[in-house]
């Protein structure tokens, strides 16, 4: 089985640029400077999956020309990744059924409140319509996707991390125990988050991604997720370990 990896978004909570920033990256007219909110697509010969459906949604799927989508798995509840939702409502009308969601017990409660009119005794006409499916750690396998999710910390919250085969997409977490890099041994593609280079309280940093990555040892490794505080594209990347550097909107590799 091949898989396309799309990065749809690479930015964090407010995006970058940053309304009203006039940082260099906020200024920079690099397109890999241009971070949407971060979202991935996999596409094989017999699904299409995003994982993460934000804010900038719409956006991502009328730049990639995407027309048919199976399913979204939904890493946590923050507006960032979830906000993009009722957008799927296109989806839903064009292949006339419900769009799986694969949401976790901690995070349906917030999908409910955020989109209560889509689960309604009555919903109004033209609301969208979910087929909720369970996010544990039970593995699952969706067309001929056999996907490991795997959970973390992010803060205080739960958020969902996915292997699939020799490929990994973690975002938005704080903390990584030992026995997640012990699951995620043996990828060869791996897409990590790393907000920024200083510290912070829910998100780990580039040098924390890096080492993480390090005892991983993929063959190839993508930072994401990044704010504009991490720096500019060009700049970062030339301080990174050789096989690393950071993912960009529109970047696309096959795992085979």
């Amino acid at each position: 089985m091949s898989m396309l990896i799309t990065v749809l978004g690479s930015g964090t909570s407010q995006g970058v640029p940053v309304i009203g920033c006039q940082c260099p990256v906020c200024q920079s007219n690099d397109p890999r400077d241009k971070r949407l909110r971060t979202s991935i697509l996999i596409q094989t010969e017999q699904v299409t999956v995003a994982v993460d459906a934000g804010p900038d949604f719409r956006q991502q799927m009328l730049r990639e020309g995407v027309n048919r989508l199976d399913a979204v798995l939904i890493t946590h509840e923050h507006k960032d990744h979830i906000g993009g939702l009722d957008d799927l409502r296109p989806f839903i009308f064009r292949q006339e059924k419900p769009m799986v969601l694969y949401v976790s017990d901690e995070a349906l409660p917030e999908v409910k409140r955020e989109y209560s009119y889509a689960f309604e005794a009555h919903p109004y006409p033209g609301a969208p319509t979910y087929d909720i499916r369970k996010l544990d750690e039970t593995p699952f396998d969706l067309g001929d996707l056999h996907i490991e999710p795997i959970r973390l910390k992010h803060f205080t919250l739960t958020c969902y991390g996915f292997r699939i085969g020799k490929f990994a997409y973690v975002t938005d977490l704080s903390e990584i125990p030992e026995g997640i890099v012990e699951r995620l041994q043996g990828v060869d593609y791996l897409i990590i988050e790393a907000l920024q280079k200083k510290k912070h309280y829910s998100h780990i940093t580039l040098e924390e991604a890096i080492a993480v990555a390090k005892r991983i040892n993929p063959k190839r490794t993508w930072f994401t997720h990044c704010s504009h505080s991490m720096g500019r594209y060009v700049d970062v990347c030339r301080e990174l370990p050789e096989g690393m550097s950071l993912a960009f909107d529109g970047m696309k590799f096959m795992v085979e």
